[in-house]
């Protein structure tokens, strides 16, 4: 294995954890926790059941890029939790904060410390959102919970996925340009 590659991989681990321990970071991480929640409450039904655009994740591919993936994940675990105990919808289950908090750890590997955003890997975050948490993970926890057909549920959901995922990487794309302009300003305002 290549020395430089582990290195880079090191530093870029240590310096998440390092978010952790600074202020501004964790800052940055509780407003984006709170725009995460209250995001989650605003859904655009497109069709009952089925297709429905949330604005949520953006919150937490924000604060995975300005934060990392350590904080990230921390913060959209609790981000979750805050949302069930503030509007419970269902059977408090700990698989769907595990699924935020994998999704914050996807977006923080491919968004930290990033100087510019592009669309290749944008669709990289989303295609492993979409496959990792949305197919796979979740009709898991809701066969776990309810005791549906796994494979009942994976057909609706790869038919859902299929129709959001341009939309969902598109809102991505957009945020994630205009969070690395304002982290951009934010460092320049820091040197004056």
């Amino acid at each position: 294995m290549n020395k430089n590659f582990v290195h880079k991989r090191l530093t870029f681990w240590q310096d998440s954890l390092h978010e952790v321990k600074q202020v501004k970071s964790i800052c940055i991480a509780a407003m984006m926790m709170a725009l995460n929640t209250l995001l989650g409450y605003f859904k655009i039904i497109v069709i009952p059941k089925l297709l429905t655009i949330s604005f949520a994740s953006l919150a937490i591919a924000s604060c995975a890029m300005c934060c990392g993936p350590l904080l990230s994940a921390v913060m959209a675990g609790a981000a979750d939790i805050i949302k069930y105990l503030v509007r419970p919808d269902g059977p408090f289950f700990i698989g769907f904060t595990l699924n935020e908090c994998l999704t914050a750890m996807i977006y923080g590997c491919l968004f930290y410390r990033q100087t510019s955003i592009s669309l290749k890997r944008c669709i990289a975050a989303r295609l492993l959102v979409a496959i990792l948490i949305n197919l796979l993970l979740t009709p898991l926890w809701l066969y776990m919970l309810y005791g549906d057909s796994f494979w009942a549920m994976l057909s609706v959901r790869i038919t859902k996925n299929l129709l959001m995922f341009p939309i969902d990487t598109a809102l991505l794309y957009l945020v994630l340009k205009t969070t690395g302009k304002v982290m951009a300003q934010m460092r320049i305002h820091n040197h004056k």
